[in-house]
């Protein structure tokens, strides 16, 4: 019998790592990008939704805590570095340090008072700012520099509370709160003021008035025609509501830019009194006043807009 020869088995070789397809490291470096795109834009809304709160006045100082370049730069740093290294020890170091920041900076009154709140004061002053100017842009250049002027006293109001030992903190915020709502409700005034006198530059009274007078002669020269007669009176009618609108509009008028002449006129005089005010009561009470003479003023606009679209529905 002849001998079986064992089949030969090939030498062993070190295992060798598997080598990735070029489409399966394409598709890795798509993934990593998707998810750097994926923080960014949960970063940029963070912050968004932060300058929305700072706004608005509602301190998120969770918010802030983590929206903050420092802390973003860190953690993002961190988790990048674990992502290089494939490292997760590191990305959880990073995860941990990141909660433990979250867990306690938010509450802590130090870092409010040295961190949080002059940003949220920044913030929210820069985008009332940039709100104002997109505002004002339509306003002729002597009404915005009226707004810059009472915003410059207002900042200058809001300095000197601060440096009189006089006025408790909280109390003394609460007032100046009232600055920023006449500040807003002169701006809107003067806006209201532009869009009237645009209108009231357009209208000639007297033709206005010589109209009415020739369709009063109309309808006395129709006589017994009725057809006549009817367009007549509706013309007449017309011409009558538009005259009424005009003095609507000039009634409102002269009341707004009253009361935008005693706010700036406050304002200048509670800048000079500020300094020996004794108790935030004697700001609250001239700022009180403002504000309900700004209603009053809003109540009036609110009948003249009424008024005015009761006239243009039935024209």
């Amino acid at each position: 019998m002849g001998t079986t020869e064992k089949p030969q088995l090939p030498p062993q070789r070190q295992a060798e790592a598997p080598a990735i397809p070029a489409s399966a490291a394409q598709s890795r470096a798509a993934s990593d990008r998707q998810f750097a795109h994926e923080v960014g834009v949960g970063i940029k809304s963070g912050v968004a939704a932060v300058v929305t709160d700072a706004l608005s006045e509602r301190r998120p100082y969770l918010k802030m805590a983590f929206a903050n370049p420092f802390n973003l730069s860190l953690l993002s740093g961190g988790l990048a570095a674990a992502l290089l290294t494939a490292n997760p020890i590191l990305a959880l170091g990073a995860i941990g340090l990141e909660a433990l920041w979250l867990l306690h900076a938010p509450d802590s009154r130090l870092m409010r008072r040295l961190l949080w709140d002059p940003r949220f004061e920044r913030v929210r002053k820069a985008l009332e700012a940039r709100d104002r100017a997109r505002r004002l842009a339509g306003l002729p250049d002597d009404e915005r520099g009226r707004v810059e002027a009472l915003a410059r006293r207002q900042e200058e109001i809001q300095r000197l509370a601060a440096e009189n030992p006089s006025f408790a903190g909280d109390l003394l915020q609460g007032e100046l709160v009232k600055t920023d709502r006449l500040v807003d409700a002169f701006v809107e005034m003067a806006l209201t003021c532009a869009r009237y006198e645009s209108y009231l530059r357009a209208i000639d009274p007297g033709g206005l008035e010589r109209e009415r007078k020739r369709y009063e002669q109309a309808v006395r020269d129709a006589g017994d025609d009725a057809t006549q007669s009817g367009i007549a009176k509706r013309n007449l009618a017309v011409v009558a509501k538009r005259i009424d609108k005009v003095q609507e509009i000039r009634r409102y008028l002269a009341v707004a830019r009253g009361q935008l002449d005693l706010i700036e006129n406050s304002f200048q005089l509670i800048a000079d009194q500020i300094v020996t005010m004794r108790s935030p009561q004697e700001l609250s009470g001239q700022l009180d006043e403002l504000l309900n003479g700004v209603e009053t003023v809003r109540e009036t606009s609110r009948e003249a807009e009424s008024f005015l679209a009761s006239l243009d529905k039935s024209l």
